[in-house]
């Protein structure tokens, strides 16, 4: 059973989602979520940062290069874990 966690977006709405997993690529770190009520969506990879408060943060990530580079680690982890 995945970890299941409830973010809220921009507008206030509450969306489950299903973490399916959390990896590190060089200094950043990383989750890979899909929404709890639609396990056919597509995956959202989202990087983790913390507050001053130490609390999670979960961002998009606005960086072409980024975004692929942490979609390749993923799809990486995904092959590794399938072998």
């Amino acid at each position: 059973m995945k970890d299941r966690i409830v973010l809220i977006d921009e507008v206030g709405k509450e969306q489950e989602f299903l973490i399916l997993a959390t990896f590190g690529l060089d200094d950043d770190d990383y989750a890979a979520l899909i929404p709890a009520d639609n396990i056919d969506s597509p995956t959202y990879i989202l990087r983790i940062e913390r507050d001053e408060n130490g609390d999670i943060l979960l961002l998009g990530i606005e960086d072409d290069k980024e975004l692929e580079d942490a979609i390749a680690a993923y799809e990486e982890i995904q092959r590794e874990n399938f072998q």
